[in-house]
Parts: C-alpha cells; sequence; structure tokens
C-alpha cells in the first residue's frame, strides 16, 4: 500500500509541475474579439517599436499578439491586446 501511496504523489507531482510549467512560459488572454475584429499585427509591431523596441518576430499566443523585442541588449516578449493594443503583459527574458 506505501508503495502506491508514493506512486500517486509522483504522479500528482508530476501534473501540478507540468501544468504550471506550461502556463508559465506565456500570457495568453488579451481579448474576447473574435480574431476578424481585430487589429493588424503591423500596428502592434509600430507600437513596439514607437516603444524603442527592435521588433525581431511576432506571433499570436492565445488572444494576444506577441512581439518578440530588443531594447538595451535584452530581449522582451511583449503581449499586445488586438483589440486595442494596449501592452498586456511584458517579460524580459
Amino acid at each position: 500500500m506505501k508503495g502506491l501511496v508514493g506512486k500517486s504523489l509522483l504522479v500528482v507531482s508530476m501534473v501540478v509541475l507540468g501544468a504550471s510549467a506550461a502556463s508559465a512560459d506565456g500570457f495568453k488572454n488579451c481579448t474576447k474579439l473574435e480574431k476578424a475584429s481585430w487589429k493588424s499585427v503591423d500596428q502592434a509591431e509600430a507600437k513596439a517599436k514607437a516603444a524603442g523596441y527592435e521588433v525581431r518576430r511576432t506571433k499570436i499566443e492565445g488572444s494576444c499578439y506577441e512581439v518578440y523585442g530588443v531594447k538595451e541588449g535584452k530581449l522582451f516578449e511583449l503581449f499586445y491586446s488586438p483589440e486595442d493594443l494596449s501592452l498586456k503583459h511584458t517579460i524580459a527574458k
């Protein structure tokens, strides 16, 4: 019985750690607006450039535009709402 409890705790620990690692990578909730109504990705990149970032690439992460930019030699992930292009979250790498 003791071995079964130990295995159960190991499985639970792996699930919890795996879930937190997956959700810690990015910010995914910026808008509930349908994609057809989103502002363009070019506008999100322009906003990052106006804030002084050298844009490296952009992708859609959940309902956000995720812009990878470099500023003062440091890499950042910037999460913009495609609804109004407000900056929702920033991660320094």
